[in-house]
């Protein structure tokens, strides 16, 4: 079985959001068009408390997408984005939500940035995704969304680490493209078996 898995198409990544990802909404009409191919259809949000770890705001003399170093690794620092319960954390209002069989939520542990679906950037706490997957008896996972270079890219090496059969289609994804990160991540998804399409 198989299923789609949409990633972060919210209102900050999109063109005006706190953290633009360029032609962000591009993607949402395409994305509402292959639905229908798809018998579960899955949606990530992003999900930040004010203050997370994560954000720039949080580290004197730090600026957006400078790095810094966690208990649990290097991280990018971000603008303050995807803030619970604000308009920028929302889907992009032309994605229909109303095709999800979940929503899954992520993120939401100040301490703690969480850029896949599967496991928080410890690489070690999980979302509870897999499990859910199992028990429904999927084994493929299309990925689509934002950012191809962060979010979809890790959510995509975790599946293809758990044994799930994966494919990006990079024309419904788009990128950050830091400092060249969209090559490397594609480098990174194709060695790591996942297909690349579109």
């Amino acid at each position: 079985m198989q299923a789609l898995l949409v990633i972060d198409v919210q209102n900050d990544f999109c063109p005006g959001g706190a953290l633009a990802v360029e032609g962000g909404d591009a993607v949402v009409a395409p994305i509402n068009a292959l639905m229908s191919a798809y018998e579960t259809v899955i949606l990530t949000q992003d999900w930040h408390p004010a203050g997370h770890s994560s954000f720039a705001s949080e580290h004197a003399g730090k600026s957006p997408f400078e790095m810094t170093e966690m208990d649990y690794g290097p991280q990018v620092l971000w603008p303050d984005h995807c803030v619970i319960g604000s308009k920028g954390a929302r889907f992009h209002p032309d994605l229909d939500t109303d095709r999800a069989d979940l929503v899954l939520r992520k993120g939401f542990r100040r301490a703690i940035d969480s850029y896949s679906a599967f496991f928080e950037n410890d690489h070690a706490t999980p979302t509870g995704l897999e499990g859910y997957l199992r028990e429904r008896g999927i084994t493929d996972l299309t990925l689509v969304g934002l950012a191809t270079d962060f979010c979809v890219k890790f959510s995509a090496l975790d599946a293809a680490k758990l044994g799930f059969g994966v494919t990006v289609k990079r024309d419904l994804c788009r990128a950050i493209d830091l400092e060249g990160s969209l090559a490397a991540a594609l480098d990174e998804m194709a060695t790591a078996g996942v297909q690349l399409t579109g």
